[in-house]
């Protein structure tokens, strides 16, 4: 898995793996549409207390940090930054998983279903 980020180095944001920008971009092209960026958000929720939330959306939020990676933007809001900050999320597709993963070093613990933390 290659990460690239096109933020200063020193970077404390959110990072999509070549693998996940690849996927992202797939999806965007099948909605046809050019004004959607990638949402990554944390909300309340979950077995341990918090959950991971991937969309696409069409608004800016004031504090959104923005972030690109190989021509996929990324928006994260500014209440989830601090959840998120040096998160990679990748995707896999293997015999056994397909899907994005997030590999999240905030999180303190997480349930068995990968979908929230603590």
């Amino acid at each position: 898995m290659t990460v690239q980020d096109t933020q200063a180095p020193g970077n404390t944001g959110v990072l999509l793996s070549d693998n996940a920008a690849v996927k992202v971009k797939t999806l965007l092209e099948q909605e046809g549409r050019d004004d959607l960026r990638l949402r990554i958000a944390v909300q309340p929720g979950g077995c341990s207390g918090l959950r991971y939330q991937l969309f696409f959306d069409e608004r800016f939020l004031d504090g959104d940090q923005v972030h690109e990676f190989g021509g996929v933007e990324v928006i994260v809001d500014r209440m989830s930054g601090p959840y998120l900050g040096g998160a990679v999320i990748d995707f896999v597709d293997t015999i056994e998983k397909q899907g994005f993963t997030i590999d999240n070093p905030n999180a303190q613990g997480s349930c068995a279903c990968g979908d929230s933390f603590s």
